[in-house]
């Protein structure tokens, strides 16, 4: 009988360590399992930190999140290259990252109305740039605030767009209406009477002409700068012999020069552009003109060229006026920029002619440029392919 209890004693004992060992093993290989679970999670996390911070670079829109205590939480790289900023700006207020109230008055209100879209901020630089802000409150399931998102986007572009729209029609109207006034004043002039003195006549009739003849003028130049910047213009391409294109130019404007006893010297030999001949007719004739205008009586204007070192051709047309004043070697290019006003509309211009040539140039994969000093004459120059 002892012998029967002994070996029940010994198989429970026997038992209890195996169930202790297989449990044992289970327990490891639980705890194994709660361990990877938990890197996988983990690494998910990180992941999908990752990714999210990816999404959030990507967008063109500056993104700003702030915490319940209206610290920034994130800051995309949109929004940092937005208001050049290279320091860390987590767990900052907007005051102490960017020194904006206005902005900082933005938050406060979104914290009171919920949401506001459409904010327009004009950020406090020589640049001149604008931004509009939607910015909303964040709340969790139970409505409680979580935070605040701000979403940047640049308007700067299309404030100088609008602004260029604004100056164009505004220009566009002043050209319109010098002429139109000096025809309506002179027909109206003519009808009460005048038209019974054959001088008087003559002599008025004659000005309407000319003013007509602006008023034409500026329409032609007006569709031209239209068509170029729409991309409408189809250009022409086909080898051009520069210095008989030169040849043709200063045969048109021979008169003009001729008044003024200015020289025409053409310096261009054996150089042949890959461009529309018309368009490029233009294009010197435009210059060449400014230049006899500008350029001093007794004087010469003189248009050269070279070949350039990566294949393009590069035209010159050089006057001896009174030269362009450093401030506006930038803007001479600019629709209706005018840097003697009175002059040029004494003399006839329409403001467009340099605008023209810029975006004839540029139609042909080209650049127009000017160099000048005071007193010493000014060089525009145009770059062309080479045929």
């Amino acid at each position: 009988m002892w012998l029967l209890t002994l070996i029940a004693i010994a198989i429970a004992v026997g038992v209890h360590f195996w169930w202790r060992k297989k449990y044992a093993a289970l327990e490891g290989q639980r705890v194994a399992e709660i361990e990877t679970s938990q890197r996988r999670q983990q690494q998910t996390n990180v992941d999908a930190k990752a990714q999210q911070q990816v999404l959030f670079n990507s967008m063109i829109e500056g993104l700003l999140l702030l915490d319940r205590t209206q610290k920034i939480y994130l800051a995309n790289r949109a929004f940092k290259n937005l208001f050049g900023l290279k320091i860390e700006l987590r767990g900052k207020t907007i005051l102490e990252a960017l020194r904006l109230h206005e902005l900082d008055d933005l938050v406060k209100r979104v914290e009171a109305e919920g949401q506001v879209f459409d904010h327009e901020l004009k950020l406090p630089d020589l640049s001149e740039r604008w931004l509009r802000v939607n910015a909303a409150v964040i709340s969790n399931s139970a409505g409680e605030r979580e935070g605040t998102i701000l979403v940047f986007h640049d308007l700067t572009r299309l404030k100088q767009l609008e602004r260029t729209r604004e100056e164009f029609v505004a220009n566009v109207s002043h050209e319109l209406r010098t002429p139109l006034s000096l025809i309506k004043g002179y027909v109206e002039t003519l009808l009460d009477g005048a038209r019974n003195n054959p001088d008087v006549a003559e002599r008025f009739l004659k000005i309407i002409e000319r003013n007509t003849n602006r008023l034409d003028l500026l329409i032609q130049d007006l569709l031209t700068i239209s068509a170029l910047e729409s991309g409408r213009m189809k250009l022409t391409l086909r080898p051009v012999d520069l210095r008989l294109l030169v040849d043709k130019v200063f045969t048109d404007l021979h008169s003009k020069a001729e008044n003024k006893k200015i020289g025409l010297v053409n310096e261009l030999a054996g150089l042949t552009a890959g461009a529309d001949a018309d368009r490029l007719d233009q294009v010197l004739a435009n210059l060449v003109d400014n230049a006899i205008k500008y350029g001093q009586a007794n004087g010469s204007v003189r248009v050269g060229g070279k070949k350039l070192d990566d294949g393009r051709l590069e035209i010159s047309v050089q006057d001896d006026g009174p030269g362009i004043p450093p401030e506006a070697l930038d803007r001479v290019f600019e629709r209706f920029y005018r840097v003697d006003k009175a002059r040029s509309r004494d003399q006839g211009g329409t403001g467009l002619g340099l605008s023209i040539v810029k975006h004839i140039v540029q139609a042909h994969g080209g650049e127009a440029r000017v160099e000048s000093e005071p007193g010493k004459g000014a060089t525009f120059f145009f770059t062309l392919p080479e045929a």
